[in-house]
């Protein structure tokens, strides 16, 4: 089994989308993946995503209402296969609480990032959702090319 975290700034809007669209996903792929999400930064812990990541993963049928909010700790990195980043300063920030051994976080999205939709409307939420799923799409090509 294969194990992905997701990864941004306080774990309540890009973090845990990806995580429950990742869940429908992989689980519509037929891949046996264990997913989960936590932020940098210590904001939010305990609290449920913002209510408007929930809305939007709603209205495109993926439950963030379980979800809560919690900081990534140490042993993350030797616990997931993968640790991917919404952005590239929260990859720096990955880099830089990395232990010497572990995964070695990167962009969810490649070269390209999540833009964080706390300060925005519903059409920047919806975007992350749309991101989420282009993202997903090629993460579960990538992985089925890989094979077992």
């Amino acid at each position: 089994m294969s194990r992905i975290l997701f990864v941004c700034l306080g774990n309540i809007c890009r973090s845990p989308t990806l995580e429950a669209v990742a869940r429908v996903e992989f689980a519509r792929a037929g891949l046996d993946v264990e997913v989960d999400s936590a932020g940098t930064a210590d904001y939010h812990t305990g609290q449920p995503p913002d209510r408007r990541s929930i809305a939007a993963g709603a209205a495109h049928g993926y439950d963030l209402s379980v979800l809560r909010a919690r900081q990534i700790v140490s042993a993350d990195f030797t616990r997931f296969d993968r640790i991917l980043a919404a952005d590239r300063a929260n990859l720096r920030d990955l880099e830089r609480l990395r232990p010497e051994r572990g995964a070695q976080p990167a962009l969810f999205l490649g070269g390209a990032e999540v833009p964080d939709p706390y300060y925005g409307g519903a059409a920047d939420f919806e975007r992350v959702i749309a991101l989420a799923r282009q993202g997903m799409a090629a993460l579960i090509s990538q992985m089925r090319a890989a094979g077992p």
